[in-house]
């Protein structure tokens, strides 16, 4: 098939529709045979027609009226009107709560001081535990009864296994120091021994860099910070500098017995 009797096959297959004068027209070029031979039908081209989309109609667009001014007549002034910006919305940061301290704390009474004692075990001294016959000879070394009496039983914190209320480290400084403020307003001692990091940290509000020292703590009066008795018995160079301190500090307890 030549070129022309493919292109009107394309034609037809495009639903064009081709025409051919019938007469010859003047001025134009001489016509060719091929083109008024019609097409053979025994040669069918495989073209698919497509379906012809419709066109998309557009709406029309309305355009702006401009008003044209009147002889005589004011230049009208646009309006503008301000654009409310968006007020800033304060971003608040996300409360993160601390996680619960884990301690158990058991407050005894030798004398006439009080002891907030930490419980390396988590639970209540026995008469052969080493750390309970460590604290009857740090009693003994300060003159006073090696036996102490029990007031109420161990804080353990947290509280509560589960539950929303808050256990956090704030918390248990506030409850702590009301719980031994209630027995110290039952029995009032001369001075409050705080044994063991949980002890001086949420009850005198102290760390590890108050060992051995004197505090004051609204509340519950003088305090003397040392370190628990499981790290006396791991490491025990630190027995020789709570001695010096003891011999400064046991004058709030003596004084009494001496006048």
């Amino acid at each position: 098939m030549n070129a022309e009797l493919r292109r009107r096959a394309y034609l037809d297959a495009m639903q064009v529709a081709t025409w051919l004068p019938r007469t010859e027209l003047p001025f134009a070029a001489p016509s060719r045979a091929e083109l008024l031979a019609p097409p053979p039908a025994e040669a069918p081209l495989d073209i698919v027609s497509e379906p012809v989309a419709e066109p998309v109609r557009e709406a029309p667009v309305e355009r702006p009226k401009i008003e044209i001014p009147r002889p005589g007549a004011q230049p009208r002034q646009a309006v503008v009107e301000p654009v409310a910006e968006p007020e800033p919305v304060e971003e608040k940061p996300a409360r993160v709560s601390a996680p619960p301290p884990r301690f158990s704390l058991q407050l005894l009474r030798a004398g006439d001081c009080a002891l907030l004692v930490e419980l390396p075990t988590g639970q209540p001294f026995q008469s052969r535990d080493p750390a309970y016959i460590l604290l009857k000879d740090l009693l003994r070394a300060a003159g006073l009864p090696d036996s102490p009496q029990l007031l109420g039983e161990p804080v353990r914190w947290p509280l509560l296994v589960r539950g929303n209320m808050d256990q956090g480290p704030q918390a248990a400084l506030e409850f702590v120091q009301s719980f031994v403020a209630a027995r110290l307003e039952e029995q009032p001692s001369t001075c409050l021994w705080l044994v063991g990091l949980p002890a001086i940290r949420f009850a005198g509000e102290g760390d590890e860099h108050s060992y051995n020292r004197e505090l004051q703590v609204e509340g519950l009066g003088a305090c003397w910070a040392m370190p628990g008795l499981e790290l006396l018995m791991e490491e025990p160079a630190r027995k020789r500098e709570l001695w010096q301190a003891m011999r400064r500090v046991r004058q709030r307890w003596s004084a009494p017995a001496h006048s």
